[in-house]
């Protein structure tokens, strides 16, 4: 009898543990890839030397949008900014004046439409602009990677790079974004077909690399546009200040959201395994989440604007509602020492961040992607700096 009653104290202790777990305010439990320890949430010792909301200032600098999906910075300082339905706006700042610039014909159908972009490095010089987006062909649709012009507030003429990707209503990706490297980075999910991740003849389920012509980059692993692969759905694209390593933030199912460091050539497992595994044949992640918080846009802050954030590494939720800061465990961002939760909830779901020269960051919301709850000003480019 003596048994029986240990044996339901444990179960009950386990469940109680089980019902602390899923209701934990972030909505995700955190596990530091590299280490032991728990990294601290926004009440650890390295959040409190950094701001916090209370020592910062959001004001909406455009309303009105419908799902923006990217922000890049124009030489002039203005923001280019897309719309998943296809629409390129020029937003001048400070003000927020919306520009039109282009439409782009997209199939904008559940997680399709019009994904990364960013402008070539020597822009204006190069009036180029590149762009992911999802089309209809003959009943069925695809994703491809163009070249437009820019010039004078229009969209010009396309140059076709990569064509027919795989695609769907699912996990489409897609960040666009050249690194220091002088190449093109795109990562694509795998359209909802987890197989195409571990097919290294398809460009779904992969992170590519390519140069302005939409050839493959000559060191490419595989002598193709594939730069690594098993990936599921990331959807934001960073590099290393230092390093110039590209880091993703990549969907799980309904575990392990992860944060990787791409190395050429590598593995990334999905759908074969997910999160931490030790497995020598696939990459691990150096950070995960579960449950899934649905990570998106990513950037390294750099600057000192905001006190105790340079070094950090920034990104958007859309599930958790939320702006995340990181802090690196060493130079190399091989782990995670603390993570920082803020606005959690604010401002709905937030896809797209951007940070200009001074140090003010750029969030954007994606409230009207079917899956938020809009205001009446939504969608929203918000400005956030030290008060």
């Amino acid at each position: 009898m003596r048994f029986g009653i240990g044996l339901l104290t444990i179960l009950l202790a386990l469940g109680l543990a089980g019902c602390q777990e899923q209701e934990n305010p972030t909505g995700a439990t955190r596990e530091n890839a590299t280490s032991e320890s728990t990294p601290s949430d926004s009440k650890g010792a390295a959040a409190r030397e950094a701001a916090s909301e209370d020592d910062l200032v959001v004001d909406t600098v455009t309303t009105g949008l419908n799902v923006p999906w990217e922000m890049r910075f124009l030489p002039t300082g203005d923001l280019l900014v897309t719309e998943r339905t296809g629409r390129v706006l020029r937003i001048a700042l400070p003000g927020g004046e919306q520009v039109p610039v282009g439409q782009i014909d997209v199939t904008a159908v559940g997680e399709s439409g019009l994904l990364g972009f960013d402008l070539d490095p020597e822009f204006p010089d190069q009036p180029y602009v590149y762009a992911a987006y999802t089309y209809s062909n003959r009943g069925s649709t695809a994703n491809r990677l163009s070249r437009f012009t820019l010039e004078e507030d229009s969209l010009g003429e396309e140059k076709v790079l990569l064509d027919g990707i795989p695609a769907a209503r699912i996990h489409d990706g897609s960040r666009v974004a050249f690194g220091p490297d002088g190449y093109l980075w795109m990562t694509m999910g795998e359209g909802g077909r987890s197989s195409l991740a571990q097919d290294r003849a398809s460009l779904a389920g992969k992170v590519l690399r390519v140069d302005r012509e939409g050839r493959p980059a000559p060191e490419n692993p595989f002598g193709t546009s594939v730069f690594t692969w098993g990936h599921r759905n990331p959807q934001g694209l960073a590099f290393h200040p230092q390093t110039g390593q590209a880091f993703v933030t990549e969907h799980g199912p309904s575990e392990n959201d992860e944060i990787n460091g791409l190395v050429a050539g590598e593995n990334y497992g999905w759908p074969l395994v997910g999160g931490v595994t030790g497995a020598e044949e696939f990459h691990d992640p150096i950070y995960t989440w579960t449950p899934t918080i649905a990570p998106a846009d990513a950037s390294f802050y750099t600057s000192d604007l905001i006190p105790g954030w340079q070094g950090s590494f920034l990104f958007v939720t859309l599930k958790e509602q939320d702006l995340r800061r990181l802090e690196p465990a060493d130079e190399q961002f091989t782990g995670v020492s603390d993570e920082q939760v803020l606005f959690d909830g604010s401002f709905g779901r937030l896809r797209a961040l951007a940070v200009d020269e001074q140090g003010t960051l750029y969030l954007a919301t994606s409230n009207r992607d079917g899956r938020g709850n809009p205001t009446s000003d939504d969608d929203r480019i918000l400005r956030v700096r030290p008060k």
